[in-house]
């Protein structure tokens, strides 16, 4: 059973740590991945962000790196951050959850995260999120209608479009709602495909199938991502083209994305730390939402399938897979 002591603990002192220091910041991470996975590319981020902020490892920041294999590691690696001392924890996506419970509020935690945080539970509102939790949250509610678009403008007889989404991720039915509201306004046909796992992912490639969907967009998440080389697989087979918001899923072989730079996101991050080692509290701190976003596409995909993309999506890239 996990036992955590409260000797073992940092104290937090009312929510803000203290403002004069005679020793490092020791921050603590948390992920599921590991150091050779694209989730340490998060890492280097947020410690491209902590330097620019001042922070040197070594000399006035001591940086706990924990990683965890699956869902069932993140109790433990949050226990051994917590007594290796940490002050801050800086928890990643899906281990977010956990890492709440085990702390139960006895120090602050710094998020990046995929979903709505306030339907998660994590926060009272984006605007003062109230407990000692507050960070980054790179889901983008009116992105979901601009990916329609795009299909719609690389493949500008579409009729019908399949959605790939996770309905356990917070803020998944708003994603579906814009999508909803856009393709309506396309006279695009929506069949929504709600997927839990990689069986039910299989399933949907054969119901797609069944109805002879013209495009797919996925909803951006970690298990949609886990997915990703599949659904490019499906997309190929098929001669159909995806889109999604995380640059991976176009450069694993779909066609498009267009959301947040999350290698930016990451970098933000990092002023939460900072902003807490000043002796803000997380509670005041506003959640962020992305502020830079990236147009991928991948023209090896778009012949592969028998398309040619469009010039005026084509000056938009910010990137271009050949």
């Amino acid at each position: 059973m996990l036992q955590v002591t409260g000797a073992l603990v940092v104290a937090w002192a009312g929510g803000a740590l203290a403002q004069q220091r005679d020793k490092p910041v020791q921050v603590g991470w948390i992920a599921i991945g590991s150091a050779t996975s694209r989730t340490s590319l998060f890492l280097d981020a947020m410690k491209l962000g902590l330097r620019d902020l001042g922070y040197v490892e070594g000399r006035n920041l001591v940086l706990e790196v924990r990683w965890a294999e699956g869902d069932e590691q993140i109790a433990d690696r949050t226990a051994e951050l917590l007594r290796a001392g940490v002050e801050i924890i800086v928890a990643q996506g899906q281990t977010v959850q956990k890492v709440k419970e085990v702390v139960a509020g006895r120090i602050p935690i710094v998020f990046g995260y995929s979903g709505d945080p306030v339907e998660a539970g994590f926060v009272a509102s984006l605007s003062r999120p109230s407990g000692n939790l507050s960070g980054v949250s790179y889901m983008t509610f009116d992105l979901v209608g601009k990916r329609i678009e795009l299909l719609r403008e690389v493949l500008p007889r579409v009729s019908r479009i399949a959605i790939l989404a996770n309905p356990l991720h917070p803020g998944e039915s708003r994603e579906l709602s814009g999508s909803q509201d856009a393709a309506r306004g396309m006279g695009i046909a929506l069949q929504y495909l709600p997927v839990r796992n990689a069986k039910e992912v299989e399933a949907a490639f054969e119901a797609m199938t069944s109805e002879r969907a013209e495009a797919i967009t996925a909803f951006p998440d970690a298990l949609i991502m886990l997915q990703r080389k599949a659904i490019a697989d499906y997309s190929l087979r098929r001669r159909i083209p995806a889109v999604s918001g995380w640059s991976d899923f176009a450069k694993d072989g779909n066609l498009m994305t267009y959301g947040p730079n999350l290698s930016d996101s990451w970098r933000r991050v990092a002023t939460y730390v900072d902003k807490i080692v000043k002796g803000a509290k997380p509670g005041d701190l506003p959640v962020e939402q992305p502020t830079k976003f990236e147009l991928v596409v991948n023209i090896k995909t778009a012949r592969a399938i028998g398309l040619t993309i469009p010039q005026s999506v084509l000056v938009r890239a910010d990137e271009l897979i050949q």
